[in-house]
């Protein structure tokens, strides 16, 4: 089988991002009735290639404004794009976030507004609860991030801080008819968890976010914890008829990236597995990849070589070290130090976004010599994990994987290949 292993393993990556951008695929669940008038709101890494689309594809007048990650926005004629900071929240996010909940509020029930939501949402869309600072919430995430916590633990604890996110945002548009349009970055793809879910009725609680903070030992100051012990912290609850005439769609998803890469590696005569979303610590996460391939080559199972192994989701990492690096590199490092040359295994990871954690690249990428060769450099594959240093191993071996922003978000993508033939070792 003739395949450059690097290109290729970088084609199924292109294939599982254009799978889930917004040129793709938001169009079709627009309104069927594009006349009238339409505000767009928006927050996420894909809201400015979202609103694009809305304003190629609308009928009336639109108006709006959406808010992006610096370097992710695109030029929109008629719906002003801001870029903000991610995944810590700065003066720019807190400064649009009013703006969007001005621009929705005192809306009547011949109103409607279309909200453009993808991942990133909740950092971007940065609105502190009353008594609560920017200072507050900046710091609480830094710690969160550091922390190991999960997507789904961090924003229980963002939105209610939040005088925007867990329902509130849909809560101010009432009267209106709100649709919302959601590109989802999490595992299970949940509405409440996609960006903290601000225009969706939230049903986890501050009590759970008091718990959250406890259980990662992060230090809070008076006013934030005083904050989650009052009533008035919570979130809009399920059945809350101020969110009646709020309507959710999901316009992409994981799944559907990993299944594009799926058809591309078939058609190329791979077999592929696809291990679906996956949470944890990325080393970890890694070392059951590289257990895995390891039995593929051995042993032929749970398929047989040549083939791919899928997987996509949000891994975390508890930063120990003073290295650089986001979860895609520690994940390739891992695997690494791991399979330490197996033969006949490459391996990509990256984030479909193209940035990996807050650096400048999307990902790296794994041959079978990346181990000798890191070697002969100097560089230990376990020390360098030890400093959570990924970036500075996979570059020193030029093997990062730089796309520049993508304008989409369905998180990370991993595709491990595998050329080398069962071994029979009996």
């Amino acid at each position: 089988m003739s395949v450059n292993p690097q290109q290729f393993l970088r084609e199924l990556f292109a294939t599982a991002i254009d799978a889930a951008h917004p040129q793709q695929v938001l169009e079709a669940h627009l309104p069927k009735d594009r006349s009238g008038r339409v505000i767009v709101i928006g927050a996420g890494k894909a809201a400015a290639a979202m609103a694009q689309v809305v304003e190629r594809c609308w009928q009336g007048e639109v108006s709006g404004l959406v808010v992006t990650r610096y370097g992710h926005g695109a030029p929109c004629e008629k719906i002003e794009v801001v870029e903000a900071a991610h995944p810590v929240p700065d003066a720019a996010g807190l400064a649009v976030a009013k703006r969007v909940l001005e621009l929705v509020s005192n809306l009547t029930e011949d109103d409607r507004v279309i909200f453009l939501l993808s991942g990133g949402g909740s950092a971007l869309l940065a609105l502190p609860a009353a008594g609560i600072t920017l200072a507050d919430k900046q710091s609480i995430n830094k710690a969160l991030l550091k922390s190991g916590a999960t997507i789904g633990e961090m924003n229980c604890v963002r939105k209610h801080l939040s005088a925007i996110k867990g329902g509130r945002l849909g809560k101010a548009c009432w009267p209106a008819t709100v649709y919302t349009y959601a590109i989802s970055d999490v595992p299970g793809d949940l509405a409440t968890v996609i960006a903290s879910g601000p225009t969706v009725a939230d049903p986890s609680t501050s009590a759970e976010a008091l718990g959250i903070l406890k259980r990662y030992n992060i230090e809070v100051p008076a006013s934030v914890r005083n904050w989650l012990l009052s009533p008035e912290s919570e979130t809009v609850k399920p059945g809350d008829p101020s969110l009646a005439r709020s309507h959710f769609q999901l316009i992409a998803r994981p799944q559907q990236s990993l299944e594009a890469a799926a058809v591309k590696a078939r058609q190329a005569g791979f077999s592929p597995l696809i291990l679906g979303d996956l949470e944890g610590e990325s080393r970890e996460v890694a070392k059951v990849h590289a257990g895995i391939a390891r039995q593929v080559v051995l042993h032929g199972q749970p398929l047989a070589a040549p083939c791919v192994i899928l997987s996509g989701g949000e891994t975390t990492v508890t930063v120990r070290g003073n290295g650089r690096g986001g979860r895609n590199a520690e994940f390739l490092l891992s695997l690494t130090d791991s399979l330490k040359g197996l033969p006949g295994v490459y391996a990509l990871a990256g984030d479909t976004d193209g940035i990996d954690g807050s650096e400048d690249n999307a990902g790296a990428i794994m041959t079978p010599d990346s181990y000798a060769r890191a070697a002969a450099l100097g560089l230990s594959a376990s020390d360098e994990l030890d400093n959570n240093n990924g970036y500075g191993y996979f570059e020193a071996l030029d093997a990062l994987i730089v796309t520049e922003p993508t304008r989409t978000n369905v998180n990370d993508f991993r595709a491990i290949l595998i050329l080398e033939s069962p071994k029979n070792d009996a």
